[in-house]
């Protein structure tokens, strides 16, 4: 309760000297799913989620920006206490419910003449891929949960425009360990981005300063020094092409295709955009910054993966849309269907449905990656509202 007092006269203060504007998303999530495995035979969770984004004008040369994430949970979006020790867990327990307060962004942009500069917890996203972002090495996505936000970095970046065309920015991200203090994980880099009429281009080489063993349990190839590669394209005909890839080489992996990760599809609306289709395909190298134990912070124990989604607009408020997740190397997949209804401006219903299936669905007795055992249910329903201000 401090802290929002203190923020709330903060606000006011500042608000009779600059430009103040609040904005926000609340979510309300209700979650059934039917257990698999060991995990429960049925679990309930309740979400109240809001993430609140304050901009401040400063006069015509810099922007104060900060965000937040207050959540307070229940049931089956808590995490296992027995499964986040030794790691971060934001929640404090109560009796009816657990609440969070997370830090998102704190950052400021300074806009020069000639070069825009942003320091302090920011987003900082790379190339075009719209599901697996495997250029986006510093936020990686996971589709499993398409509505999770991206995580902000600590660092610094400077963006200077030669013409209207093309972008070139230098940027420095901090060691993924808070605790590091040797200057050790450091990750400097640079960005080009060359935008033509239906071409977009972006490539990137960032280099992970070494990380002692002594600083990593149980040493190993993370100890050296990782020189990071990123090539995005986006070639918009009738047809969107999306090219994201991403190249982590490791001096000590003497495997070179590990470190890649790379993701391509498309994107095409048909009946005048009331139909989206999306496809995109990964190849998720086991030592790249899409995979579980690699050099980022991934999601995927497999090489293979496929993403297909299509949106159908009934009306003006109304669309449905159907998506899966396959994994070729475990024969594993995730089928959801998703009914949304915006009922007025800023606030919208939905309903989604995910169903877990592998080979043991079929008589197999081979559990998979997206299957019911490892994702832990056999199916889940989700209800949620969704207000933006």
């Amino acid at each position: 309760m401090r802290r929002f007092l203190l923020f709330s006269i903060f606000v006011l203060i500042t608000g009779g000297l600059f430009a103040v504007d609040l904005t926000g998303v609340t979510d309300s999530t209700f979650k059934y799913s039917a257990g698999a495995g060991t995990a429960q035979d049925h679990s309930f969770g309740f979400e109240q989620y809001a993430n609140l984004r304050l901009r401040i004008d400063a006069r015509d040369m810099a922007t104060f920006f900060t965000s937040f994430n207050l959540i307070a949970s229940t049931g089956s979006f808590l995490p296992d206490p027995l499964t986040t020790h030794g790691s971060f867990n934001p929640y404090i327990y109560g009796e009816n419910f657990a609440a969070a307060l997370e830090l998102e962004r704190l950052y400021i942009r300074i806009m020069g003449e000639h070069i825009d500069t942003e320091l302090g917890l920011l987003r900082m996203g790379f190339g075009y891929g719209k599901v697996w972002g495997s250029m986006d090495f510093l936020n990686p996505r996971n589709p499993l949960f398409p509505n999770a936000r991206p995580r902000g970095v600590l660092g610094i970046n400077s963006t200077y425009y030669p013409n209207n065309s093309l972008r070139l920015m230098g940027f420095v991200a901090a060691p993924k360990n808070p605790r590091l203090s040797s200057g050790d994980g450091y990750l400097p880099g640079l960005l080009m981005e060359q935008r033509w009429d239906k071409l977009r281009l972006q490539a990137l080489y960032a280099f992970e300063t070494p990380v002692r063993d002594a600083e990593i349990p149980g040493g190993g190839l993370r100890s050296a020094g990782i020189h990071q590669f990123g090539l995005s394209i986006n070639y918009d005909l009738e047809l969107n092409f999306i090219l994201d890839a991403h190249y982590s080489l490791n001096p000590k992996d003497l495997n070179w295709i590990n470190g890649l990760s790379l993701g391509f599809g498309f994107d095409y609306s048909f009946f005048d955009g009331d139909l989206l289709v999306l496809t995109e395909y990964l190849y998720n190298g086991s030592a790249s910054v899409s995979a579980i134990g690699g050099f980022g912070s991934g999601y995927w124990s497999n090489n293979h993966y496929l993403f297909c989604s299509a949106t159908y607009r009934l009306d003006d408020f109304t669309s449905i849309s159907l998506a899966n997740i396959l994994c070729f190397d475990s024969f594993s997949f995730q089928p959801s269907a998703t009914l949304s209804y915006i009922a007025f401006q800023g606030f919208t219903l939905n309903l989604t449905l995910s169903l877990p299936l592998d080979s043991t669905n079929f008589g197999g007795n081979r559990a998979g990656e997206l299957g019911p055992e490892d994702l832990g249910s056999k199916f889940s329903l989700t209800a949620g509202a969704r207000l933006r201000f």
